[in-house]
C-alpha cells in the first residue's frame, strides 16, 4: 500500500531544502530520475531540473517555507494534496494543488495548480 503523506513530506521536505548538497538526496527520494514538473509559471525535468525550480524559488521567496495543507489522498498511482508558501509563523503568500502519478512509491510526474497568488 502506498503512504500518501510521505510521499507528500518527502515532496515538501524536497521543496524546502535550501542546500544543493541536501536537496539533492531529497530529490531522490521524492521523485524518480525521469520526474516532469510543471505548473502555470514553470517546469522541469529530471533531477537536475526539478532542483532548479526549486533554487529558483528560494532566490525569489528567501526564507519562505512550503507546508502541507490537510491530508493528502488519491487512489491507484494519482496523489493529490495541497500546500502553502510563506514565512514561517506567519500567514502564507502562495497555496497551491498538486496533482501527481507515483511510481514505485516515488512522484514520476507532478501538475500544480496555483490557488492563491498575491496581486
Amino acid at each position: 500500500m502506498t503512504d500518501l503523506n510521505m510521499i507528500a513530506e518527502r515532496y515538501i521536505a524536497a521543496w524546502n531544502a535550501t542546500d544543493a548538497a541536501e536537496r539533492g538526496g531529497l530529490l531522490g527520494a521524492a521523485f524518480t530520475d525521469d520526474i516532469s514538473y510543471a505548473d502555470p509559471i514553470m517546469k522541469g525535468e529530471g533531477h537536475d531540473g526539478v532542483g532548479a525550480l526549486i533554487d529558483g524559488v528560494h532566490q525569489k521567496f528567501a526564507g519562505f517555507r512550503f507546508s502541507l495543507k490537510g491530508t493528502p489522498d488519491g487512489f491507484a498511482d494519482t496523489i493529490r494534496f495541497s500546500w502553502a508558501l510563506g514565512p514561517e509563523g506567519t500567514e502564507s503568500v502562495i497555496e497551491g494543488t498538486d496533482v501527481g502519478i507515483i511510481e514505485g512509491g516515488r512522484l514520476k510526474s507532478v501538475r500544480g495548480f496555483l490557488d492563491k497568488v498575491p496581486g
